[in-house]
């Protein structure tokens, strides 16, 4: 490796992109996605990436794999073979904690192999929730152990996550600008990362049973009831009390209000239905004006309740004659619902949303950061990871749940969309896995496979598939590229590699070097997202390998492993996705998950030293 690589202007210029891209994620003044279309644009202006090249990453094969892996994610979540594991998991439980604790993880981990991450946090999330309701597991003991499951499991297959996903189109890019009688990197077949995949599984299972379980005990000892119940939100979000029917008389000051009006008032109860006329309404939006003769659905102590429709001349009443229907608990209730990263929701507000007209959905309170928001609710903007409380009917919850701008965590009656395609939806999966293990088709091309078969058979239909992409990562993913592509190209990734290995000891193990590399591309982790960090280290990690003597392939897989290696901050989006419901702090996930992310690194590094030792011994 040529270490008197020149800095010349386009490596000065990459770099500034990449401390740009890394200052803009660590202090989000801008969106990811924007930062990732402002580095693409000045690749493109500067000449650093080619004009004809320049979006060749959204026709690339990790994006592809990554919308066909969604895809096939909601044809299975569709047809309710989520519901039907909760069944089953209760049912071989045995009611024992332990077993159940690792049965769902480990199950969980096998489903991350082939879905994306944060979409199988998502399918879990009301899963857990089942089962803490029915068992003595708390939400906290549950959400974690599954969490890290489902991080580790991503290292199954090159599909399971972004990084891994990523890594052949990278590793295809850095053959490019290979020096001379360098030999072609090979890339990875789709269960080329097992063995490692299988060792964090078992690692994160064993320190869960002997370690980390009890820890989580230590931690949340003083935590909610499990089940979402009545005296739950009553506990957590001081949201208690009975529903009460006040009718509005033609003396009341309510007269020609509108109910956004009425709630504003001193001491007003939750304001949950409305009718007037005819029309009745849950979840009523807050333009809906009040008239004489209107009933008022509201909730609250009795005291409250009493109070206020003495102050407002209202008539009130215990008896449910008007909404007895409407708040029948297996039509409607109390649910909790989480925002995603992913979510359009994030930065709006309630009122913004229009959540009551447009979806039927009353917001009653945000959990933020262990703090519980319930004064003007509807004004504050949204965030990820924020834990939302609804009431609505719960068909009309579900409608809104496909968005997927919300996660209901909350375990509520509905219906599987569609049972009868299980099978169906099951045996094209097993096609698809099967095509993968015997051809040397593409990945891409495998999973799309997959994908024709659900939309052919009516497993999905293509506007459910539209909606199940997350376009957000897509476009960040392919705006990232490049910048990849910009760090070979421009002698940028060599020239740190040669200057670094200038400056170590001789006869530095290799070894010391991969960890090194792991620990760094973990920091990375931390403040620009696992896609950022593969994006940058990869390139940087093939040509410390071939300076330093290395395997490149082993140098490159052990950063696209480790960009996931974040345990213990909700810049992970399947840690994001569960801060809210279990309410964790930030100093539980570092004390729980901090020697988990120590252990996930020493088994990456010993696991693919093995296997390539293994494979140049002709194993």
């Amino acid at each position: 490796m040529d270490t008197a690589l020149t800095l010349t202007n386009d490596m000065k210029l990459v770099l500034g992109l990449v401390g740009f891209t890394m200052a803009m994620f660590l202090f989000e003044r801008i969106r990811a996605d924007v930062v990732a279309l402002i580095v693409l644009v000045v690749l493109g202006l500067t000449g650093l990436v080619a004009p004809e090249e320049l979006f060749g990453g959204f026709s690339g094969s990790a994006v592809m794999s990554i919308i066909a892996t969604t895809i096939l994610g909601a044809g299975l979540d569709r047809t309710g073979a989520l519901n039907r594991l909760a069944t089953w998991l209760l049912r071989r439980g045995h009611g024992i904690e332990q077993r159940l604790l690792m049965m769902t993880s480990g199950i969980a981990g096998l489903n991350s192999s082939f879905m994306q991450n944060p979409s199988v946090m998502a399918l879990y999330l009301p899963v857990a929730s089942r089962l803490a309701s029915r068992s003595s597991l708390s939400l906290q003991r549950l959400l974690f152990p599954i969490a890290v499951a489902i991080v580790m499991g991503g290292a199954l297959t090159m599909v399971g996550n972004s990084p891994l996903i990523l890594l052949n189109d990278l590793l295809a890019s850095a053959n490019n600008n290979l020096p001379s009688g360098m030999a072609t990197i090979e890339q990875l077949r789709m269960f080329a990362p097992m063995p490692v995949g299988i060792a964090l599984i078992v690692a994160s299972l064993l320190y869960f049973r002997y370690y980390g379980d009890r820890k989580l005990r230590e931690e949340t000892e003083t935590s909610v009831a499990p089940a979402r119940t009545e005296s739950y939100f009553a506990n957590a979000y001081g949201i208690e009390g009975d529903v009460f029917e006040m009718t509005v008389s033609a003396e009341s000051p309510l007269v020609g209000m509108t109910l956004g009006e009425a709630e504003a008032l001193h001491g007003a109860p939750l304001m949950l239905a409305l009718q007037t006329g005819s029309d009745t309404r849950l979840a009523p939006p807050s333009d809906m004006r009040i008239w004489v003769g209107s009933v008022l659905g509201a909730m609250g102590s009795r005291q409250q309740v009493q109070d206020f429709a003495q102050n407002q001349f209202l008539k009130f009443s215990t008896r449910l004659r008007h909404f007895g229907d409407l708040f029948n608990p297996s039509r409607a209730g109390i649910s909790e619902a989480v925002i995603p990263p992913t979510s359009k929701y994030i930065g709006k507000t309630a009122a913004d949303l229009r959540l009551r007209k447009q979806s039927g959905i009353s917001l009653l309170a945000i959990n933020r950061d262990k703090k519980v928001v319930l004064d003007d609710v509807r004004k504050v903007a949204l965030r990820a990871g924020d834990m939302l409380v609804f009431h609505s009917i719960w068909q009309d919850l579900a409608v809104a749940a496909e968005s997927r701008d919300f996660v209901v965590v909350t375990d509520y009656p509905k219906g599987e969309q569609r049972p009868h395609k299980f099978k169906m939806a099951m045996a094209i999966f097993a096609i698809t896995i099967l095509i993968a293990l015997t051809s040397k088709l593409p990945v891409a091309l495998t999973l799309m496979t997959g994908v024709a078969g659900m939309l052919v058979t009516g497993v999905l239909r293509m506007d459910e598939a539209y909606q199940a992409i997350s376009w957000k990562t897509v476009f960040l993913m392919a705006g990232l590229i490049p910048l990849g592509w910009a760090m070979d190209s421009s002698g940028t990734a060599a020239w740190v590699a040669g200057h670094t290995v200038e400056r170590l000891p001789e006869g530095i193990p290799v070894w010391v070097l991969e960890l090194a590399i792991a620990l760094l591309t973990t920091a990375f982790s931390l403040v620009i997202s696992h896609v950022g960090a593969t994006i940058v280290m990869v390139p940087l990690a093939i040509n410390l390998a071939l300076a330093a003597g290395g395997n490149p392939t082993a140098f490159a897989l052990i950063v696209a492993l480790s960009a996931s290696n974040n345990l213990v901050s909700a810049s992970n989006p399947v840690i994001s996705m569960i801060t809210g419901p279990a309410n964790y702090t930030s100093r539980q996930m570092w004390r729980v998950g901090g020697p988990l992310s120590l252990i996930y690194t020493v088994v990456v590094v010993v696991m693919i030293n093995l296997m390539f030792w293994w494979s140049a011994r002709g194993g």
